[in-house]
């Protein structure tokens, strides 16, 4: 019995999925203790938008640690925090006419979503929040209470108060707009809750099954939270820092977000930093009203900073929206070849799901894929859904790789399991 077995808690979920001992790790690729080589299509679970040990991101730490930088400052000032304030600026919100404050909250998505609701709350007065079936915003306790999943919140092992729930974009099918819904219970003075302080969305919900919200969809829930002053909060945790082919999900949306939350990528390189960009407005906090130990971590300031010089001009971003194309057609291929599958794509940029109908068909997938040398995990209320989550720079040579390997891994089960109905049969 090796070490993880014996000592780690039973809490441990991802080295159950992929039971290997990695050792190296490089662009797309990890390599276990084995020697065998895996693919990548997992991507720490988004936050390594340009795969493992970036050279230039890599080097950047290392100079930096050679000449003694800071490593840990809390929120004291710092050259590396500087460098970055201003690369964000001048890289991300000046081209796009964004105007925030920008806090930098804990290390984790979570931490982002606890300051963006604590901040909501502060600002208008008001405690109700209003989220969306399926969607999954951290495992801490305020970000739980607008966490869909019943196991998840089951985990907190106390009520969870103040949210409220509401059908996400296609929830009640395709002719129907489930912001009827929400702008019947705003409309409605007895509806229990009174104008709630914020909304929170995510515009694609990865892990609720690679679930994309129409724009226009999205355009209306801006105006509806513009209207009834409700502070509209956008989890671009792991759909955003170019996931999508845009730096942030929502741009095509033409949105402008009350709050965003930023995590997983926002550091480049997988080191841990979270932020909560502001608007002006409603920067209200006291000093010290919200805190943490590590929000100050230098090494990932330096590495974020070299990230964003990937977004210096549209190169990077055309090239991610030509990838999530290719992508599309390699796995609707798959798809019309195996029709007995009963599968279907979805998906925007390098964020695409296989959706099955066929229960546990998806985690057997993965499974067998894993064997094959491809990381892959699923998502979805039931599981239902193959998430592909490749890295940015992931080149078209190893997306054919990694969906020929599902391709073989699907064609394998679903022979194994006409074998057995043949077998029952006779």
């Amino acid at each position: 019995m090796r070490m993880f077995e014996l000592l780690e808690s039973e809490v441990r979920t991802y080295s159950r999925s992929f039971p290997a001992v990695f050792t190296k790790a490089r662009g797309s690729r990890l390599t276990d203790d084995a020697g065998k080589e895996y693919l990548d299509f997992f991507s720490g679970a988004g936050a390594l938008n340009y795969g493992h040990n970036d050279p230039r991101m890599k080097q950047r730490i290392i100079d930096y640690l050679q000449n003694d930088g800071v490593i840990h400052s809390l929120d004291m000032a710092t050259t590396a925090k500087e460098q970055f304030l201003a690369k964000f600026d001048s890289v991300i919100l000046k081209p796009r006419s964004l105007e925030y404050k920008i806090q930098f909250t804990g290390p984790t998505g979570t931490n982002a979503v606890e300051a963006a609701l604590k901040l909501a709350r502060k600002a208008t007065g008001r405690h109700a929040v209003v989220h969306f079936l399926n969607s999954f915003h951290g495992m801490s306790m305020g970000s739980l209470g607008v966490t869909g999943s019943v196991s998840k919140r089951a985990g907190a092992g106390v009520p969870l108060h103040y949210t409220h729930p509401m059908f996400f974009d296609g929830d009640l099918g395709p002719k129907v707009d489930s912001l009827d819904c929400l702008e019947a219970l705003l409309e409605n003075p007895g509806n229990g809750i009174g104008i709630p302080a914020a909304v929170i969305v995510e515009t694609i919900q990865a892990e609720g099954g690679v679930k994309v919200a129409r724009v226009e969809w999205l355009r209306r829930l801006g105006q509806i939270a513009k209207h009834y002053g409700i502070v509209l909060i956008i989890d671009d945790i792991q759909v955003g820092c170019g996931r999508t082919g845009d730096f942030f999900s929502f741009e095509k949306a033409g949105l402008r977000p009350d709050l965003v939350c930023l995590s997983k990528s926002i550091s480049g390189c997988g080191l841990p930093m979270a932020l909560l960009l502001i608007r002006p407005e409603l920067d209200v906090w006291q000093p010290a009203e919200h805190t943490g130990t590590f929000r100050g971590n230098n090494l990932a300031f330096v590495a974020a900073t070299e990230a964003l010089t990937y977004w210096e001009d549209q190169v990077f971003s055309d090239a991610v929206r030509e990838k999530g194309q290719y992508a599309v057609r390699l796995l609707e291929s798959i798809a019309v070849k195996h029709p007995a599958a009963k599968v279907s794509v979805r998906g925007r940029g390098l964020i695409q799901g296989l959706v099955f109908e066929e229960k546990g068909l998806a985690e057997e997938i993965s499974q067998s894929a894993f064997e094959r040398g491809l990381i892959i995990e699923t998502c979805g209320p039931r599981d239902e859904v193959l998430k592909l989550l490749p890295a940015l720079t992931v080149s078209n040579a190893e997306l054919e790789q990694g969906t020929a390997i599902i391709e073989h891994s699907l064609k394998a089960i679903l022979q194994g399991k006409s074998t057995k109905s043949l077998a029952f049969a006779h």
